[in-house]
């Protein structure tokens, strides 16, 4: 079984995550991983931190010459916006000013500040919210980028797009695999319904003037999968439960 954890900071020096259980002589392209995580960063839409952040992996460990050994993989990815938060996010004690500490004492609505900051009894909510961050999912992308390389050997294919966003359009259109895969791998949203795309960029800026934000609806298909997968015998081996852990476990999913 292959499992994967991460670990890091928001505003650390790195984020990084160790991958278990991926079969020796698999070919490792870094170039991929370093793809998947340029998607990950594109979008209209998307936050400041994006246009910081150039991300792009490094292996630890668990490959040699191009192919796995077997054994655990460690990558690491670098946070170049750490460069401003040296000081305050410091792995070593640090006497700070308190006006140079971003020490945080206000939860955020929607967030998980509160909920952690009572668990942990942390007066500073940025030993929570560092972590609770999005910006983890950065890690996640590269061990999925790993795990898509395992597929691609099996035949397996996988896409994904935006079906609807802040209620537009009405009636979402329902595509074929082909139609999906046709989406520009830069169109601003990928969304294959151009006539609404530009609707949808509208009401973004109309939102984010406003200081809100959109739900929306999004699709992954897969195809070319064995059959078999998951297990109807226990319930945490179920592959839809497994996949909806997976999901909800994304910052604001």
């Amino acid at each position: 079984m292959i499992r994967f954890t991460t670990a890091g900071e928001s505003h650390g020096r790195a984020l990084v995550a160790i991958v278990e259980g991926l079969p020796a002589g698999m070919p490792v392209d870094l170039g991929l991983i370093n793809q998947e995580l340029k998607r990950r960063q594109w979008g209209y839409g998307r936050g400041g931190r994006m246009k910081i952040e150039q991300d792009q992996v490094e292996i630890l460990s668990g490959v040699r010459h191009g192919l796995t050994l077997g054994s655990p993989l460690a990558l690491m990815i670098e946070n170049k916006d750490w460069q401003n938060w040296t000081e305050v996010m410091a792995v070593e004690p640090r006497d700070i000013d308190p006006e140079k500490s971003r020490r945080l004492k206000r939860p955020r609505p929607g967030h998980a500040d509160l909920a952690g900051g009572q668990k942990f009894g942390a007066r500073d909510l940025r030993n929570v919210l560092e972590r609770a961050s999005a910006r983890e999912t950065a890690a996640r992308v590269a061990c999925g980028a790993l795990a898509k390389q395992l597929l691609v050997a099996f035949g397996a294919e996988i896409r994904s797009h935006v079906v609807q966003l802040g209620g537009l359009p009405d009636i979402p259109l329902e595509l074929s695999w082909d139609q999906i895969a046709a989406i520009p791998e830069d169109a601003p949203l990928r969304c294959a319904d151009l006539e609404n795309q530009q609707r949808m960029i509208e009401s973004i800026d109309q939102r984010r003037e406003a200081g809100d934000t959109l739900g929306g609806v999004f699709e992954v298909v897969a195809r070319g999968l064995l059959p078999g997968l998951g297990s109807h015998t226990a319930w945490d081996l179920k592959l839809d439960g497994r996949l909806a852990q997976a999901v909800m476990s994304i910052p604001a999913v």
